[in-house]
């Protein structure tokens, strides 16, 4: 196994950099909708208000875990831990899976009381105000977080930009419900706006979650990406076959080992040439990868079971 070059050491801590800050941003992001969505709710009322309100208090509280998270997920492997902390990321998706999926069943709950007692809005302008505000601030977080997920990789961002993509869609169709409430003094609006975004919010909610199990589950890395690992090691000239591929990944981490099947005449020295140089171009195509290769003579039927 190869060690990090300086230039991917270097790599590597801008990446860190960013992801802490990509959660500091998150979490100070959910404060300030939080207060102004609060202050909006008070002067109308509105179930659609509220249901955005409650998920930017959930957005907060997955947030502080994300952040939590991303930094135990950072911290370098040691002793107890050799192949590091990754996935701590898993653990905080998983967390904001239950938080998702919780607020869209309050909001799902408040839109069905709504449908059987109609109430008309109240300041309506103001709401539409702070929901232009909160589109505003949430695109310019999406846009940083999805520059940062495109450095890193990071699983626990990738969920906290999911529900904040998810905030960019329920913002507008707060607006749209109120507009529409203005123009034709429709009552039923708010609850079924409210509705479908809690429906949108359990649906996030699942997506969050199948990731984050993958990953705990240490899934094997999608076909596409095996299929590379494949022909980058049977690209080599002295590589007769390959087996036992097995791939995971674990936060930023990405582990790949298999069996190299090698001419049985070769010296030690000459095996461990060839598997340093299909190592080399593995790692060149997955950023920071730790592989494991280990030499098979040619034909050797071995007792473990054969995988590709």
């Amino acid at each position: 196994m190869t060690t990090n070059t300086p230039q991917q050491t270097v790599e590597n801590t801008s990446n860190d950099a960013l992801m802490r800050g990509a959660t500091y941003a998150s979490v100070g992001v959910a404060l300030i909708l939080v207060i102004a969505k609060l202050y909006a709710w008070t002067f109308t009322e509105s179930v659609a208000m509220l249901s955005t309100l409650v998920d930017s208090l959930l957005d907060g509280a997955a947030s502080i875990v994300t952040l939590v998270a991303v930094r135990h997920a950072l911290t370098p492997a040691d002793r107890e831990h050799r192949f590091g902390h990754g996935k701590a990321e898993a653990l905080a998706a998983m967390t904001q899976s239950v938080f998702v999926a919780g607020s869209g069943m309050v909001v799902l709950y408040q839109a069905g009381e709504r449908l059987l007692h109609p109430k008309p809005l109240a300041h309506t302008d103001i709401g539409v105000a702070v929901m232009v505000f909160s589109i505003a601030l949430t695109l310019c977080l999406v846009l940083f977080q999805s520059y940062v997920i495109k450095r890193s990789g990071s699983v626990a961002i990738t969920a906290d930009s999911l529900h904040y993509k998810g905030d960019l869609l329920i913002n507008l169709a707060v607006i749209a419900a109120f507009l529409i409430h203005m123009s034709l003094s429709w009552t039923l609006i708010d609850p079924l706006i409210g509705g479908v975004i809690a429906g949108y919010l359990l649906f996030g909610a699942w997506r969050i979650l199948h990731t984050a199990l993958d990953m705990l589950m240490d899934r094997e890395l999608p076909t596409t990406d095996r299929q590379l690992i494949q022909n980058i090691v049977m690209s080599h000239a002295d590589v007769r076959d390959l087996h036992e591929l097995r791939t995971r990944r674990s936060g930023q981490d990405v582990f790949i080992q298999l069996h190299l099947e090698l001419d049985a005449d070769i010296t030690l020295m000459k095996a461990h040439i060839i598997s340093d140089d299909v190592e080399r171009q593995v790692r060149d195509a997955f950023k920071g990868a730790e592989v494991f290769i280990h030499q098979d003579p040619e034909g050797l039927m071995e007792a473990h079971a054969q995988r590709h």
